[in-house]
């Protein structure tokens, strides 16, 4: 088992995205996905990082992908997601219009925004093309066990999430811009000012979700701390780890000296809560009654609400 990191998720400037992939050049991470996924107008802030990120990080030895957007609505999208396949790197399909832009049978990548719930899914995938699959965040132990074992049987390495705010929906409509009082086209991307997203609360104080721009994320933070001996048993190939704004390279090392076995779960836990947004863990929907149940709770005293 090894360490896939996701495509950032949130705005941040130019400058924060070079010193970040510059940073996970030296991360003890084998791949690294690439792009946005989440809203094309914050593409051109920082789109003429991604040469030079791929360049670093294949110099260090790291597989990399550019992924597609997960949400396509645009003609401009459209364009942009068919201009992915000159780029000549693996590209990791977020939305399946993508597909169109692939010959059939070109190796691709499928990322965790692609409902992959079915042997009949995986299989029509794999037969696509599919070479790398990260499932769902929402699946439990059960599937993603019988998903790694067609995915052995098929040729295609299936990772799952292991660590970050869980990508739960994308909307038409930006929260960010409404929340300040600005229309979606006229946003003056605002979801800049919140570069791990915004916590929304229950009407009682309660925290609940986060938002980002056009996506709803968990409030709490994923992490696969407890799940690593069975996860690696079910046959799981790579733990995918989503980008944030802090202390970033510190988890990536964490997470890798827990899969050597030098960290057990309750030290990793320990080590991540105050490193993370809000400093909530979870795991519950791989196996637990509810997303936001964490393993560890009755160990660490670490409580968490939905």
């Amino acid at each position: 088992m090894d360490l896939t990191v996701g495509p950032n998720h949130f705005f941040w400037d130019a400058a924060t995205v070079r010193v970040f992939y510059q940073g996970l050049a030296a991360a003890p991470v084998s791949r690294v996905v690439l792009g946005e996924v989440v809203c094309s107008k914050r593409l051109p802030f920082w789109q003429d990082e991604i040469a030079t990120a791929v360049e670093v990080l294949l110099a260090a030895g790291k597989d990399v992908a550019i992924t597609s957007l997960a949400l396509v609505t645009l003609k401009r999208e459209r364009k942009a997601t068919a201009a992915l396949a000159e780029i000549g790197l693996p590209i990791e399909v977020n939305d399946l219009t993508a597909l169109h832009a692939l010959p059939p049978g070109q190796p691709f990548w499928v990322g965790p925004l692609i409902n992959v719930y079915n042997e009949g899914t995986l299989r029509w995938l794999a037969a696509r093309g599919a070479v790398r699959v990260c499932l769902p965040p929402e699946l439990p132990l059960d599937s993603i066990a019988v998903l790694a074992r067609l995915g052995h049987d098929l040729g295609v390495a299936v990772e799952v999430w292991g660590h970050g705010r869980l990508p739960l929906a994308l909307s038409g409509r930006c929260y960010h811009a409404r929340l300040h009082d600005h229309a979606k086209d006229s946003c003056q991307f605002v979801c800049g000012l919140d570069p791990d997203g915004r916590d929304v609360e229950t009407l009682d104080g309660q925290k609940f979700l986060t938002v980002n721009g056009v996506q709803t994320l968990s409030q709490s933070t994923a992490s696969m701390a407890w799940q690593i001996e069975v996860l690696r048993e079910a046959g799981v190939i790579a733990l995918r780890i989503s980008p944030q704004s802090v202390d970033f390279a510190e988890i990536c090392d964490a997470y890798a000296d827990r899969i050597a076995g030098k960290l057990t779960a309750a030290e990793l836990a320990a080590t991540l809560v105050p490193k993370v947004p809000g400093g909530r863990l979870s795991d519950g929907f791989v196996r637990g009654p509810a997303g936001a149940h964490w393993s560890g709770t009755a160990t660490e005293g670490n409580r968490h609400g939905l």
